[in-house]
């Protein structure tokens, strides 16, 4: 009698999460195709940055600089496939989310204590680079069609960005962003094409210089760990690899994988024309003289450089929703698992709201501030999971410790900043993690209303 009372509480407790997950915004659509996985895949990790990389090579040099840009594809290319294959590593279970392997890691409580703080750190933080980048494009579009026009400041084009975010944050799911994800996929190959091909127009400069721009080894030195961090940061995008992976639909006899795999790879070989071109072309023509963003350097055409920044501008918006759409999804877990709020439209209306909202209302002093501490801080995605590394080697974590393990040395072993404090909260302290509903809480708090 016992026996049959629990396990009518346990497919009880299996089918409201069955319906809490049929209503979120990462798991409520699980009808994508591969091509799906590649666009949301390029999306996510083709950004702003890859106009970067010309400047990060001149402080590489070319030997370093280019085995770096080829050992990051292919690393970064490796550890995706790995997060690939845990998606479902569990039979009968799906990580849709990055915290929810990690509670399979290291245990319900401690794994939430460790992904979410970083993931959110991440997401956030993206977003705010993001908005930065799309109206400064934006701005800069603005001063190249209109040379005459009376100066507007950065702020305003910012809250243009943030009110075109504040109606997309209205779509329900991550299936119903695929056009936009689409549109910034194709932007992004668009204005990459741009940067790379007005640059072999141009031909290589008279007097181009390939040697350092520092005059001291510490100062080539510090410009060798910056641009470190450059050629990492273009690499973004395996923190929603999961939440991207979740809308594809599985079964035994077709496991989610093997879709998600394709669209990998076809993401993969966009990164590449994206990327090596532009660094390797933009490099070549400007040599030391490459200004950090390579589109400042080229100037003209005016149109063609015109048309590449409103492409970057197109771009971020919908980067911003790929990453966006995981923050949406942990604060609605929240309200609904925790406040028990059953949510209806209006309330998602309005979550999306006063997200897009509170983001902005601190762009205006901190936000531009914040974009370049982060670059110049080598801060990523890929360098804020590092600390995880260290404590992969809990009891929580035996059965899956060598795939994690390893997955997390290779994928970080690019980042130049090495994780303080990440050898705390080890197994004597997993059975002390209380309060977590505060905690969350307080994240929420802190990131998105203060």
């Amino acid at each position: 009698m016992a026996e049959n009372d629990d396990d009518q509480q346990t497919a009880t407790a299996l089918e409201k999460q069955n319906a809490i997950d049929d209503w979120l915004p990462i798991t409520s659509s699980r009808n994508a195709k591969w091509w799906f996985s590649a666009f949301h895949n390029v999306t996510a990790m083709v950004g702003a940055g890859v106009l970067s990389l010309p400047f990060a090579l001149s402080e590489l040099g070319w030997g370093p600089g280019v085995a770096i840009l080829v050992t990051s594809w292919i690393i970064t290319l490796y550890t995706l496939w790995q997060m690939v294959e845990m998606h479902e590593m569990v039979p009968g279970k799906r990580f849709d989310r990055y915290h929810e392997l990690g509670q399979h890691v290291f245990g319900e409580k401690l794994g939430l204590w460790i992904i979410v703080p970083q993931q959110l750190m991440v997401e956030v933080g993206v977003n705010i680079v993001y908005m930065v980048t799309g109206g400064k494009s934006l701005k800069k579009f603005h001063e190249l069609v209109c040379p005459n026009c009376s100066n507007i400041k950065l702020s305003y084009f910012i809250m243009i960005f943030a009110s075109v975010q504040l109606v997309l944050a209205q779509l329900p799911n991550m299936n119903s962003i695929s056009g936009i994800s689409l549109a910034a996929a194709v932007m992004s190959l668009s204005y990459s094409t741009i940067a790379w091909v007005a640059s072999a127009n141009k031909g290589k400069q008279p007097d181009v210089d390939f040697g350092y721009k520092a005059s001291t080894k510490v100062g080539a030195f510090f410009n060798f760990l910056s641009a470190l961090g450059d050629v990492a940061f273009s690499y973004a995008g395996h923190n929603v690899v999961l939440e991207i992976q979740a809308t594809i639909p599985s079964t035994p006899e077709k496991p989610s994988k093997k879709p998600m795999w394709k669209g990998v790879v076809v993401a993969y070989l966009v990164v590449a024309i994206c990327y090596f071109p532009v660094a390797i072309l933009g490099y070549w023509t400007f040599g030391n003289a490459v200004d950090d963003h390579i589109l400042m350097t080229l100037q003209k055409p005016t149109w063609l450089i015109a048309a590449a920044n409103m492409f970057v501008a197109i771009h971020v918006i919908g980067s911003y929703q790929i990453y966006a759409m995981g923050v949406f999804d942990m604060l609605e877990t929240l309200l609904v698992t925790t406040f028990r709020l059953h949510l209806e439209s209006h309330f998602a209306w309005l979550l999306g709201v006063s997200t897009v909202h509170n983001v902005r209302r601190h762009c205006r002093s901190l936000l531009r501030r914040l974009a370049w501490i982060l670059r110049r801080l080598c801060i990523c995605p890929d360098n804020l999971l590092h600390p995880l590394h260290h404590v992969a080697n809990c009891l929580q974590a035996q059965k899956v410790r060598l795939i994690l393990d390893g997955k997390l040395d290779l994928h970080c072993s690019g980042s130049v900043a090495d994780g303080l404090g990440a050898y705390w909260r080890l197994e004597v302290d997993h059975s002390e993690c209380r309060e977590l509903p505060v905690l969350l809480l307080s994240l929420a708090i802190d990131f998105l209303i203060y």
